[in-house]
């Protein structure tokens, strides 16, 4: 007759190989994934002919958003847009136009991100010409007016032009500030043509 401690041994290894077994088997399994739909990039809506429409403290209309069509993406809040159409309206000042391939809204709706060949206009006035400006991609803070970029930007207006990497725009102040690598060519107001 074998001792009971003989016995014991096996029933030991069996049990801790038991064991490592079931751990083995929750360690590795791979998560379910839910099926509410809440991780998934996918739109909830879609706007064909998306237009937006923002009013000052006045009453006046500030500016306009149009696109060809928007889709909002709940899981991040945000809103692609194709062909984004961007306007500032202000009786005094030149009316300014950004205009792009494609772009997304935040999800308060404050920035608009621009991208795909960005091109930008400010209305000419009595003493300047019209404005014209070009870069791969642009930010938009359309409550503050400001726009900035760290891309490489080339404006052109009348006969002068420069460009350079990174650019600040201010639209309440008809400002800009390039950021490095500035250089251009300007035509003087007082230049008179030759006859």
């Amino acid at each position: 007759m074998k001792s009971w401690s003989t016995a014991v041994f096996p029933i030991t290894i069996t049990t801790v190989l038991a064991g490592l077994t079931f751990w083995l088997l929750h360690a590795t399994a791979l998560k379910e994934e839910s099926s509410d739909g809440k991780d998934r990039h996918d739109p909830d809506y879609m706007i064909s002919g998306m237009q937006l429409s923002k009013l000052d403290k006045t009453g006046n209309l500030q500016y306009t958003l149009t696109a060809t069509e928007a889709r909002h993406y709940p899981d991040d809040d945000s809103t692609e847009i194709t062909a984004p159409h961007l306007v500032y309206l202000n009786p005094k000042k030149p009316t300014l136009t950004v205009s792009a391939k494609a772009g997304e809204i935040s999800s308060e709706g404050e920035t608009v991100i621009l991208r795909d060949d960005v091109q930008l206009k400010r209305d000419p006035t009595p003493l300047r010409a019209a404005l014209f400006g070009y870069m791969p991609d642009l930010t938009v803070r359309t409550e503050e007016e400001t726009a900035f970029t760290q891309s490489t930007v080339l404006f052109t207006q009348g006969k002068s032009w420069f460009k350079g990497d990174g650019m600040h725009l201010d639209n309440k102040t008809q400002t800009f500030v390039l950021k490095s690598r500035a250089a251009g060519q300007f035509e003087s107001r007082k230049a008179k043509s030759k006859p």
